[in-house]
């Protein structure tokens, strides 16, 4: 049985709030849903305390009605700085790699097809793939083995894939042929399709963008950082203050506690 400064929780709405919370194991969702109850008992409180709301108001218990009265609190006991112009481009200049445009790539790949679940099959396409890049190691013709063993559509022209920015291919092949330097990968690359022997022919840099093109940007990032830290702390000074039985949050590992 949990207890908030003499409110009691019920057993039912803690189970009934777990739904929100998925977790590996039961226990795991229904602490993480007994959390969410108390923090909101205790912001549900605090607002009647300080006539920020009415009983009637606070029945309605949906995140979005949760939020209102978090910013009335927030608003009205908590100062929120924002980040000033300096602290934006103190941020942008211990930050570059951040703020660089995409790198562009000209690749050619060859696609040896794998279901993502069949081991059998991912081992033979592997074995292949090794095979044609020992061929093409040894000077063989990348078109030709291109045309006679991928399944991609750009066997037809060489396995050319063109110039290509991320976001443009699947995350799982991007991560590793956006990190490789011009010349044949020495490794085949998995992705939900399959083996690519991938030669990469061309790398352009992407550019650093002006501060003045990100500044709203690293604005936005900075005041939403602290208002996450403010929120927590408010949230913290809360839950020292109150008579909580049942529930110990010194043992909490949500990332609110932190």
């Amino acid at each position: 049985m949990i207890i908030v400064n003499e409110k009691q929780i019920p057993e039912a709405a803690i189970m009934a709030e777990m739904q929100y919370h998925p977790a590996a194991e039961k226990r795991a969702a229904m602490l993480k849903a007994a959390e969410s109850l108390i923090i909101a008992e205790l912001l549900k409180q605090r607002a009647l305390e300080l006539g920020l709301a009415d009983e009637n108001q606070l029945q309605d218990h949906s995140p979005a009605s949760q939020d209102l009265v978090l910013d009335k609190l927030l608003q009205q006991e908590v100062l929120i700085p924002t980040a000033s112009s300096a602290e934006c481009l103190h941020y942008y200049q211990q930050n570059p790699q951040r703020f660089v445009t995409s790198p562009l790539i000209e690749v050619r790949h060859i696609l040896l097809p794998a279901a993502p679940e069949n081991d059998a099959e991912r081992a033979k396409a592997k074995q292949l793939a090794e095979s044609i890049l020992t061929e093409l190691q040894q000077a063989s013709d990348f078109a030709k083995l291109a045309a006679n063993y991928s399944v991609c559509s750009s066997k037809d022209s060489g396995g050319l894939l063109g110039q290509i920015s991320k976001g443009q291919t699947v995350p799982e092949f991007e991560r590793q042929v956006f990190k490789a330097q011009p010349g044949l990968m020495p490794y085949p690359v998995e992705s939900r399709f399959g083996l690519h022997v991938v030669d990469v022919l061309r790398r352009i840099e992407g550019d650093l963008l002006p501060f003045n093109a990100v500044e709203q940007k690293i604005q936005d990032y900075l005041n939403e950082k602290v208002r996450r830290k403010a929120i927590a702390q408010y949230i913290q000074s809360l839950i020292v203050e109150a008579q909580i039985e049942g529930y110990d949050f010194a043992v909490s590992s949500s990332p609110l506690m932190q």
